[in-house]
């Protein structure tokens, strides 16, 4: 099973992402790496299926709630020095002196939410543009 995130529009001032889920797996021609590059066209018919087109193949999906949500976060780390620590004398300016220590704090930023995945799960139909006629 492959899973691809994609960014959708703002809900409540927190971007939502949607799950994308592919039976089977993708491989490349070229032995490259897919992370990062052009996968294919997702699009929405008028009944709010969606379609994704990879290369000369068209799959058909379903949109299903997940049960619970997913929450996108980014570990922060900000270093603050202290003051209390900066003063130094001539005893303590060794590499290991208290002037040097920093506290840091740990905090978490929600970048964006999943609620919903799109669900490929029947086999790619290919894409016949011309059809040659039967030559007699």
């Amino acid at each position: 099973m492959v899973q691809i995130v994609v960014k959708m529009k703002n809900v409540d001032g927190c971007p939502e992402w949607l799950l994308i889920e592919l039976q089977g797996r993708l491989e490349s021609r070229h032995e490259c790496q897919l992370a990062g590059n052009f996968i294919g066209d997702l699009h929405f018919n008028k009944q709010g299926i969606p379609i994704f087109i990879i290369g000369h193949h068209i799959l058909y999906g379903k949109v299903h709630n997940l049960d619970k949500p997913f929450i996108v976060m980014m570990k922060q780390c900000a270093q603050e020095s202290s003051d209390s620590m900066e003063m130094e004398t001539d005893q303590l300016k060794d590499s290991q002196s208290q002037s040097t220590e920093q506290l840091a704090e740990t905090h978490y930023i929600v970048n964006a939410i999943i609620k919903r995945k799109l669900v490929f799960k029947t086999r790619p139909k290919p894409i016949i543009t011309n059809v040659p006629k039967k030559v007699f």
